[in-house]
């Protein structure tokens, strides 16, 4: 003990230096966004470099299940190709290239790029995936995110070659939804109980519905195409404070096994949010 305090007594300048030190660089990331941005980008791209290493060794034990899924996806992607595609306003046509179109003169509005999952945490009040592929791979912040099976989540931040994703099981995502065949309309959510579940709140208790039903993307989904799986219900109850419906949902997306994920591109996302702030700022 008499050892440690003397070699604590003989450093203890350098060591006062590396802790004001380590307390001027936090100040300085906290309060400073050009710093914050910087630190941010690096810390990605270092967590993202050890969760690869790490996710090569779990992913070639899980080649066979990785196949079987990818198989079945672009089985259902063949199956729903046109759902890509939005058929344009006859009243005014504008010229664009014609590789966006296709030989019946609608216009793709959803691109899907593919992704490996490096990391991915599941028990915790807000998690997030780490994805391989970044901005020099074509991410933006808020690009929607689906799996092999439903949606996954939304990118929140991107570094040069990796992407973070706010998962469904995070208390801050929120999912506008419907039940399929069903023009009512909620918001999904998660509180973090179970990875498997979430919970569909709004539906009004006129709406018919019954366990099983399927819930999908809606209209309103922002960056989501309508259409895409959420989950199906497994549990329905009345709020008492709203009158709705509170509706208990099994995943679509198997949270504890994705691999691989998909990052949606909305071509005219960045039109309708351009518009709606002019709206709102000039009603």
């Amino acid at each position: 003990m008499r050892n440690i305090f003397l070699f604590i007594k003989k450093f203890f300048v350098f060591f006062l230096f590396l802790v004001l030190q380590v307390i001027s660089i936090s100040i300085l990331i906290t309060y400073n966004k050009t710093h914050q941005a910087i630190f941010s980008g690096i810390a990605n791209e270092m967590t993202g470099w050890v969760s690869s290493k790490y996710n090569d060794v779990e992913y070639y034990f899980r080649l066979k299940k990785t196949n079987e899924d990818l198989a079945a996806e672009n089985s259902r992607l063949r199956t729903i190709l046109a759902g890509t595609l939005d058929e344009p306003d006859t009243t005014k046509l504008s010229r664009i290239d014609s590789l966006l179109k296709d030989t019946l003169g609608r216009v793709r509005k959803f691109n899907f790029l593919p992704a490996k999952v490096v990391n991915n945490s599941v028990n915790h009040e807000n998690n997030y995936i780490t994805l391989f592929r970044g901005s020099k791979q074509g991410v933006n912040t808020n690009m929607a995110v689906c799996g092999p099976d439903g949606i996954v989540g939304r990118i929140v931040s991107v570094s040069d070659n990796y992407s973070i994703v706010m998962s469904l099981l995070n208390h801050n995502s929120k999912v506008s939804a419907m039940i399929l065949h069903s023009n009512y309309t909620g918001i999904v959510e998660w509180h973090g109980s179970d990875p498997q579940y979430l919970e569909l709140q709004g539906i009004p208790k006129s709406a018919k519905l019954k366990i099983g039903d399927t819930v999908i993307t809606s209209n309103l989904s922002g960056n989501f195409p309508e259409g895409l799986i959420i989950g199906t219900v497994t549990e329905n109850s009345i709020d008492q404070s709203t009158g709705n419906y509170h509706l208990k949902l099994k995943s679509a997306t198997n949270f504890f096994t994705i691999q691989f994920a998909y990052l949606i591109e909305n071509s005219m996302w960045t039109e309708q949010k351009q518009l709606e702030s002019k709206s709102i700022v000039n009603p």
